[in-house]
């Protein structure tokens, strides 16, 4: 399997090389609502997934599913526009291609962005959460099976996987910005369906302040490679039995919309440490 995983992700490198000499040094992954980001790049190249023999392509409704390049603050930079899950059906060594993609093109720091229930009570809809750890509920580690040698370590250290450094340079902007940032833990639950009240319990007592449906097995990838990594949640509603009201993506992705404006301006200042 990871040797023909492998080869996938040697083969996507290339065909998008074929199409961009960038080279970027900064990744930037866009969850659900958060897709017009991308549009603050100057001399934006698109390449859409579905045109990249070996890339896993999305079958949700606000994920575009491409690879847009350009400048951002004067730095190369590759965002993904849309992102694929666990829960679509794809394994996670697969949903993790993107990843292992932008570091074969050059990147070495890369933003993981994510839609998620706020768990933690002192948290209202709209609030950013900069990931300060995670929880990987979802059963599966991407790194399982054959270890990938030429990106990483077999065992690869994680206690660092949110770089604290990068952390604590951020909120020093966004204080100066007059931003404020919320900090806590993410825990990832596979999905599709949200999860119950009883689940949401389970996940505050095990330490967790958001939960969502992806970027844990991203940054494992990510930290596997050696990248530094900074992850953003923007809590577009509260976690399942935190209030009386049921969840649709719908609204979650009209919530993410309209936080964008304050999720742009955190989003520059986080590429501007990289």
């Amino acid at each position: 399997m990871n040797e023909n995983l492998e080869e996938r992700i040697r083969k996507a490198a290339s065909e998008i090389r074929k199409r961009t000499d960038a080279a970027p040094s900064i990744g930037i992954v866009l969850g659900s609502g958060l897709s017009d980001f991308a549009r603050n790049l100057e001399n934006p190249v698109s390449v859409p997934f579905e045109e990249i023999e070996g890339m896993p392509v999305s079958t949700v409704a606000g994920h575009r599913g491409e690879f847009v390049f350009g400048t951002l603050n004067g730095k190369t930079a590759v965002v993904q526009s849309g992102r694929v899950h666990y829960y679509e059906g794809y394994s996670q060594q697969e949903i993790t291609i993107p990843i292992r993609v932008m570091n074969l093109l050059g990147v070495s720091s890369i933003i993981l962005t994510n839609a998620a229930g706020g768990i933690n009570t002192d948290y209202r809809p709209g609030d950013l959460m900069l990931i300060s750890d995670h929880i990987n509920y979802s059963g599966v580690n991407p790194l399982r099976g054959m270890n990938l040698e030429s990106f990483g370590p077999r065992f690869p250290d994680m206690s660092d996987i949110y770089t604290k450094s990068l952390r604590r340079n951020l909120h020093e902007k966004c204080a100066e910005a007059g931003i404020e940032l919320r900090e806590g833990v993410y825990i990832m639950y596979f999905g599709p369906s949200y999860e119950t009240p009883a689940e949401i319990r389970a996940f505050r007592t095990m330490g967790a302040d958001a939960a969502g449906m992806s970027t844990a097995p991203e940054a494992i990838v990510a930290r596997h490679a050696g990248m530094q990594v900074i992850g953003i949640s923007c809590i577009t509603n509260m976690a399942a039995g935190i209030l009386d009201q049921k969840l649709t993506h719908e609204e979650i992705s009209a919530a993410a919309d309209k936080a964008s404006g304050i999720f742009t301006k955190v989003l520059k200042l986080a590429a501007d440490l990289l």
